[in-house]
């Protein structure tokens, strides 16, 4: 059976959203030295300035293939990220870290995954990256250990690979644990270009984040507290962090 982190083989298929934390993970996969196999999902999410970020990424860490698969989500609605519902903007650190927000997309991370693990058994990668947090997560359910742990077990039971046991299949989470700032300081370490990057809910025409929304607080924050500046563009000056 091929073990995760084969010294023989090291292949790993890391999730790439364009965003700050995918940016990182594939960073520390590519610094733990998998050669790298992305995968971004077009979503039916209402802007595409993430998925133009995620190839500029694959790009900048030399992705060995990089594949971007469609599932429109937008069949279903039910998040502001996907169906015409109001981005949520200014909201307080105690109303980030309480309940679930509307920019939730169900089910996404377990579809993100599903597709993931599918990429992975084809071209015999043992290792899946995902840079889900538990910190500065927003609510997000499938953003928790609990789920990271569920789904690896579902991986090892639901593939020809896993029951022949010709693969061993590991969920790879390497931002849970850390703060916003702390997986700044990481990427950065690693030569991450947070440039390239998109993280906004609200971006306008031209793709200038809107520096209001949770995903924005959080990234502002993060740099704030890294002791950095942000090096993307955002509509008007910031003043609440």
């Amino acid at each position: 059976m091929k073990k995760h982190g084969s010294t023989t083989d090291r292949l790993a298929a890391v999730l790439l959203s364009g965003g700050l934390d995918s940016a990182t993970t594939a960073a520390i996969a590519r610094a733990e030295g998998y050669r790298l196999f992305a995968l971004s999902i077009d979503y039916g999410q209402r802007h595409r300035f993430e998925l133009a970020a995620a190839r500029r990424v694959a790009k900048s860490l030399d992705v060995e293939r990089h594949v971007v698969a469609a599932v429109d989500l937008r069949q279903f609605g039910g998040s502001a990220l996907t169906d015409a519902i109001e981005v949520p903007q200014d909201r307080s650190d105690e109303a980030i870290s309480c309940g679930i927000p509307i920019t939730y997309v169900p089910a996404r991370n377990t579809v993100f995954l599903a597709l993931a693990l599918g990429y992975a058994e084809v071209v015999g990668a043992a290792d899946l990256f995902i840079g889900v947090n538990a910190v500065d997560y927003s609510g997000y359910p499938d953003c928790r250990p609990e789920f990271i742990t569920a789904f690896e077990k579902l991986a090892n039971l639901a593939t020809k690979a896993g029951v022949e046991r010709t693969i061993e299949f590991r969920i790879h989470t390497p931002l849970i644990h850390l703060s916003k700032a702390d997986i700044i300081r990481r990427g950065t370490e690693l030569g991450v270009d947070y440039s390239l990057t998109h993280t906004c809910y609200s971006p306008n025409e031209t793709g200038a984040a809107c520096g209001r929304c949770d995903a924005c607080h959080l990234r502002l924050r993060g740099f704030a507290e890294a002791g950095m500046k942000d090096p993307i563009a955002y509509q008007a000056p910031i003043y609440r962090l």
